[in-house]
């Protein structure tokens, strides 16, 4: 301990995207709070987010927070949870109206409201038929929030420690006391002394080969919380978006389709209105991704590849508005205003103009709907009966809240990082007002610090580049858009096998300056154990439910499977419990019924 620097602050908050940023802002009105970063604020993943916030304005056409609601409910196939639900969806309407205000310049309607675009799954529960609810900023719509939420942080002086690596919880028993971190410029260890934690540090879509999610995302808040005998919550579920570039899967937002995007295969076919009549295109991404995964397997890939075309061309998209009976017509100009950062991203990775030819595109790993199991306010979850965790706070992707349940609807992801980040922030201000600041353990650090030098020391022979290949290519060829229980016992299997090289593994840089080889390595060790955790509690739900789709089992079981996973760290391997699923919000006395999903 006479080797770390020791930090005090009333809160600490792990994650600097739009999560931490909105708790970070709220918090700060009556706490001393501090934002830790393992990157720059606004290089966060947030800033990937394109298409749109989810917000039931109704600035152009009728639309209802209980619709929003509704739909919801239905993507996430009756998996989530209606208070949760009901919270996120009214909460979202200020919350967007408030971030107007906060100075986040969003496309607008001629007649000066916030302008909205159609995104999957979001309908007019009365027709059926899409609706606007996509409250957006051209196709940088997530940038735009970052950026806003860092500008009202820093004048509102929030402390940022950026760039440093935040690798352990500090609980005892059943109190939190800080995070332990490495400061990346130097090597040296740093204990945050706090009141208060909060987790929003994103998702762990490199489990896969071929992901929209940045190098940075390996769920290391996930798993720092799983190995302090927190238990994960729905980690079978896990989002394959259906539209990323072809082999690079660098997202092309559901917004393309809102603007009149559509899906083709080889022969031509708009093939979305087999599997999705009324909705077409805009079913929800589960939907989509199975139905491009099925025509590829029937052989309909685009040069007999794994791929398919989506075409935003003016020629394709106007003949199809018109067959649907809509007036407006897109050109050049419409599509380089809407979608620029599109345009760009398709140019640039494929040499493709969006605008005269269409883009290749295959289902990528995209969003985690499971997570670290929270309360209303952000408060983590430590068993079936909801015990809390007083001090820890969880919110956005790494947290379970559960509004996603078995697939998350296009815009909810955004309107979560700032719904949840506004109700934790303000719950975690309110409890440090009365919360004393309990002190550090002996050795707060040493655990971690232990198993930062076995790694750096360590005289193995297995190179963590290889590990981490073996580890996406098991994951992606056996928990992929579809799953089978021998598939599964493949990964399981494979992976135990990576957990053991894992301890014979070889870091070459001994430095502790920018040592970037020996960070990667530990979170390396945190993907393996998300990979572990997701196979085993996809390999035990015997059912096909949102993104969790098996061969074997290929319908949805409600008698026997409504209910929500928990997942725990044991000494040897896993154990799994359950908890139910609440599907009637007494508050306002709303009850929904399982229903087939139709699109």
């Amino acid at each position: 301990m006479a080797d770390v620097k020791i930090h005090t602050y009333d809160a600490v908050i792990i994650g600097a995207g739009g999560a931490g940023l909105m708790a970070a802002l709220y918090a700060s009105r009556k706490a001393n709070v501090a934002v830790i970063s393992k990157l720059y604020p606004t290089r966060s993943h947030t800033g990937a987010a394109q298409g749109g916030i989810g917000a039931a304005l109704g600035n152009m056409e009728e639309d209802h927070w209980r619709w929003h609601a509704y739909d919801t409910m239905k993507g996430s196939d009756f998996l989530a949870d209606a208070d949760a639900i009901h919270k996120l969806c009214q909460e979202a309407i200020p919350t967007v109206i408030e971030l107007e205000y906060m100075g986040l310049p969003f496309d607008r309607f001629p007649n000066g409201t916030i302008s909205q675009r159609r995104f999957g799954g979001h309908t007019n529960n009365d027709t059926g038929k899409p609706v606007m609810r996509a409250c957006h900023a051209a196709d940088r719509t997530g940038h735009m929030i970052l950026q806003t939420l860092y500008q009202q942080c820093i004048k509102n002086n929030v402390n940022f420690l950026d760039e440093f690596h935040v690798v352990d919880l500090i609980r005892v028993d059943d109190t939190v006391r800080g995070v332990v971190a490495i400061e990346i410029a130097t090597g040296e260890f740093h204990i945050f002394h706090s009141k208060a934690v909060l987790f929003a540090t994103g998702g762990w879509g490199r489990c896969w080969e071929v992901t929209s999610n940045a190098h940075s995302l390996t769920g290391d808040g996930t798993a720092i919380c799983l190995r302090r005998n927190i238990p994960l919550q729905d980690m079978e579920f896990f989002q394959f978006h259906p539209t990323g570039i072809f082999k690079l899967g660098i997202l092309i937002t559901e917004g393309v389709r809102g603007e009149g995007g559509v899906l083709i295969n080889k022969d031509g076919e708009r093939f979305m209105e087999r599997y999705a009549p009324n909705i077409k295109d805009l079913a929800s991404r589960d939907v989509v991704s199975r139905a491009i995964y099925l025509e590829v397997q029937a052989g309909r890939g685009i040069n007999g590849q794994n791929y398919v075309h989506l075409d935003i061309t003016p020629d394709t998209v106007n003949h199809y508005l018109e067959q649907d009976g809509e007036d407006r017509r897109i050109d050049r100009e419409y599509i380089e205003t809407k979608l620029p950062d599109i345009a760009d991203f398709t140019r640039t990775y494929l040499g493709v103009d969006p605008a005269l030819e269409p883009m290749p595109v295959q289902p990528t790993a995209h969003y985690g709907m499971g997570g670290i199991p929270t309360d209303l306010d952000g408060r983590v979850l430590l068993d079936a009966q909801k015990s809390v965790l007083p001090g820890l706070y969880a919110a956005g992707e790494v947290a379970c809240v559960s509004v996603h349940g078995g697939n998350r609807l296009g815009t909810n992801s955004l309107t979560d990082l700032v719904v949840f980040g506004k109700l934790s922030g303000s719950h975690m201000a309110d409890y440090c007002q009365s919360a004393e600041l309990l002190p550090l353990p002996d050795d707060a650090a040493g655990e971690i610090m232990a198993e930062f030098e076995r790694l750096r020391n360590s005289n193995g022979q297995v190179k963590p580049h290889l590990v981490r290949q073996k580890m996406q290519a098991t994951m992606t060829k056996n928990v992929s858009v579809f799953r089978t229980h021998d598939t599964m016992s493949e990964a399981i299997s494979d992976l135990e096998e990576l957990r053991d090289a894992y301890l014979n593994i070889q870091v070459e840089d001994k430095g502790k300056q920018f040592n970037t080889d020996l960070l990667e390595t530990w979170e390396l060790g945190c993907l393996l154990e998300l990979s572990e955790v997701t196979a085993v509690s996809a390999q035990a739900r015997e059912e096909s439910r949102g993104a969790h789709a098996r061969d074997d089992y290929p319908e949805r079981d409600d008698e026997r499977w409504l209910k929500h996973t928990l997942c725990y760290k044991e000494t040897e391997g896993y154990r799994l419990d359950y908890k139910d699923v609440v599907l009637k919000d007494d508050q306002l006395d709303i009850e929904y019924i399982p229903k087939p999903r139709v699109y």
